[in-house]
């Protein structure tokens, strides 16, 4: 059994990972996925109505150390929104998205941030080349996707709220931690139950990115 909640969420977006991307016709873009400096994954993020709808989810986000090398520490994050139009009738919805610059990344170590007035985002394309995709996509600071009872796509974020998870980060690594420290500063480092999840970022994104310090 996890310990907290965090270690199931690592272990499911592990899974997500390997099913999507195991299916390179309907999956993310390689040459996008290169690119990106970051990924961030929320398992079955939820619709619930209570007068509004909203929704709301906790995920993972990894970086890659420095924005070009290895594989990072993850952190933990919360996604949420009044209203998100991908989400219909309750149904569960599991979220990705790529940071594709430095910029983005450092926007997103904030305790808060509003995708789509304070980041850039923009539904991101599928399939095995980004080829078609729009001048909107190539340019967002972060592309996202989701995935509902099988089907992936691209899907618009704009709206949504992620918030720091500062209770679970403590939970993860024993002690207070900022996402800066985890993300950019890769001055924390992975632990065993993120091994995983690293090995299927590697093993699908062995090398790209672009270095933090050109921001």
């Amino acid at each position: 059994m996890p310990a907290f909640a965090g270690e199931s969420q690592l272990q499911k977006s592990t899974n997500i990972l390997h099913e999507i991307m195991g299916t390179p016709d309907k999956g993310i873009p390689e040459e996008l996925f290169e690119k990106a400096v970051c990924v961030g994954v929320v398992p079955s993020q939820y619709k619930f109505a209570l007068g509004l709808g909203g929704t709301y989810g906790r995920g993972v986000l990894v970086c890659r150390k420095g924005g070009t090398g290895e594989w990072g520490a993850p952190s933990m994050f919360t996604l949420g929104a009044a209203s998100i139009g991908f989400q219909i009738g309750g149904k569960a919805t599991d979220v990705i998205f790529l940071v594709m610059n430095p910029e983005g990344a450092r926007k997103l170590v904030q305790d808060s941030v509003k995708l789509g007035a304070e980041a850039s985002v923009a539904a991101g394309p599928v399939g095995r080349s980004a080829e078609g995709a729009t001048d909107a996509q190539l340019h967002a600071e972060i592309l996202s996707y989701s995935r509902t009872r099988g089907l992936f796509a691209g899907v618009s974020l704009d709206g949504a709220v992620m918030k720091q998870d500062k209770d679970d980060n403590e939970k993860l690594y024993g002690r207070r931690v900022s996402a800066k420290e985890i993300l950019i500063d890769g001055t924390v480092a992975t632990p065993q139950s993120a091994r995983a999840l690293d090995n299927a970022l590697r093993k699908y994104s062995p090398k790209g990115g672009r270095s933090f310090d050109r921001v």
